[in-house]
Formats: C-alpha cells, structure tokens, sequence
C-alpha cells in the first residue's frame, strides 16, 4: 500500500506541475523568454512554452502514440487508414489527437488495472491479465468507435445514393451542367451525401475538375455503387444523354440497396427461430430422457 501511494503521489505531483505550469502566475519565464522582447524583431515572435507545458508534452507525445498505435492497429489486422477513417467521417480530430486521446484512454485503463490488482489480492496470472487486458480492451474499444462510425457514414451515404443519383440526372437532363448540378444538389440538400458533395464543389473551387474531386469522394468512400456513378459521370464531355444513363444507373443501385434489405429481412426471419428450436427442442429432450432413464434404471435393477 505504501508503494501504491507513493506512485500516486508522484503522478499527482508531475500533473499538477503540468497544468499549473499553463498559468502565467504561476510559471517563472525562462530567461529566453525575458529576454526575447529586447532582440531584434524580438517583439514580431511568439513566446514559446514552458519546459512542461501542456503543449510540448502533447508534441511529444502525439508522434509516439500514433506510431504506436498504428502498428496495434496492424497486428489486429485493421488495414483501413486511420486518416481515411477520421476524413470519411468529418471528424474534426487529426490522426495524432486521435492517437493522443486514445493513449490517454489507455494509460487511465492500465492504472486502474495495477489499482484492482494491488488492492485486490489477486494471484499474479489473474492480476497481469487485468493489468495488461484493461489497457488492451480500451485501445480496441476505441478504435472500434471509429471504424463504427466509418462504416454508419458509409452506410448512410449508400442509403442516399439513389435519390442523389436520380435528381442529379434530372438537374442534367434539364440542361444543367454537371459542376452546377453538383452545386444545387449540395445547397438544397441534407444528409451525409450533401455533406459530402459540399466538400466536392469545395475541391472543385481550388482548381480540381469535376471528375477528380468526385474520385476523390469515390477513392474516400470505398463504395462500389459510388464508383460505378463516378464511372458514369466521367463521361460527362463524350456522353450526348448522361441523364438517362445516370436514371439507369439509379435504378441499379435502387436494386442493390432492395437486395440487401431482403437479405437483412431473410436473416432477421431466420434469427427469430433460434429461440424458438431452443424452447422446443429442450422439453422434448426431457420428456425422451425421462423414460430413457428409467428404463436404464429398471434394467440395471434386474
């Protein structure tokens, strides 16, 4: 129990430096700093932080939990990129806070793992499966948050396809071109395909065209009902009826998405019958073995 306070007292001491090394009360500049003022152009530049601000520590600290948290990831065989992830979904965390938060979940995990298991009593192999298991489970807890929330926008972005297909092949065969069909359809629209468009039209205002930002959007999103649009929509300068070939297209992804949705029906419908075989088979397996018994019963008897 000593042991375990010291430690706590040497892990409340250096946070509290850290964080009140943030307020200027508090925290003595450094003589560089002082003198900074005084120098040439001194005035132009920013002071840097403390040795054990907040910010150097979070410097130091981001490239190392994402390196380290990459190659986790890898041996969990997670193969889609982080920053892939994080972008799809509009998060506004760069790929180095993500990590850096996601560090912060399991150091606060591992401690509570060496608290249960010197407080506890626990033999050793059940103790180092708690130390070692809780900081394990809370990297992957949070890592499936994100590949969660990739696979929902996704998802959602599927759902929408169609509907933006088809009233985007009716913008162009009302005589609308496809950056200012792109453009109403993002301005007059809501949901995941208009957040995602309005980051399409973005790319296009810096210099990109039409069919690279939409492979852009395509390459993001990994969807093989958005490629095959993109595909479509690539003959934009060669095709003289891209609207009826974008309505077709529609249709066919309207179908994959009817496909599915039987698909997700028949397994649901199967699932229902799980428990029920299970309530059925369990009295009919004791009303055989009853009799089953007794009869061995009788004959060992005799």
């Amino acid at each position: 129990m000593s042991r375990l306070l010291v430690v706590a007292a040497l892990l409340g001491w250096t946070g509290s430096t850290i964080l009140l090394a943030e307020l200027r009360w508090f925290r003595r500049p450094s003589l560089v700093d002082r003198l900074r003022p005084y120098t040439p152009g001194g005035l132009r530049t920013t002071p840097r932080s403390g040795p054990l601000s907040v910010t150097s520590f979070r410097e130091v600290v981001a490239p190392l939990a994402q390196g380290a948290g990459d190659r986790l990831a890898g041996l969990f065989g997670i193969r889609d990129g982080l920053q892939a992830r994080l972008a799809r979904v509009h998060s506004p965390l760069s790929v180095a806070a993500f990590r850096t938060r996601q560090l912060g979940w399991v150091l606060a995990a591992f401690g509570l793992g060496s608290l249960v298991g010197l407080t506890i009593g626990l033999p050793p192999p059940v103790a180092l499966l708690v130390v070692f298991g809780l900081p394990l489970l809370a990297f992957l807890l949070v890592e499936q948050q994100a590949i969660a929330a990739s696979t929902r926008w996704q998802r959602r972005v599927f759902l929408e396809l169609p509907i933006i297909t088809e009233q985007l092949g009716m913008l162009l065969s009302a005589g609308y071109s496809l950056g200012a069909g792109l453009n109403r359809l993002a301005r007059r629209s809501h949901g995941a395909c208009a957040t995602d468009l309005t980051l399409v039209c973005g790319r296009i205002r810096q210099g990109l065209t039409e069919v690279a930002a939409l492979r852009e959007w395509s390459d993001l999103l990994q969807l093989d009902a958005l490629d095959r649009l993109v595909g479509v929509l690539t003959l934009n300068s060669e095709a003289g009826d891209l609207g009826a070939l974008i309505s077709e297209e529609a249709r066919t992804i309207r179908g994959d998405a009817h496909r599915e949705l039987l698909e997700t029906i028949e397994r649901r419908s199967q699932q229902v019958w799980i428990p029920v075989t299970v309530a059925t088979l369990v009295p009919g397996v004791l009303f055989m073995a009853v009799p089953f018994v007794e009869a061995m019963r009788l004959f060992t008897d005799a």
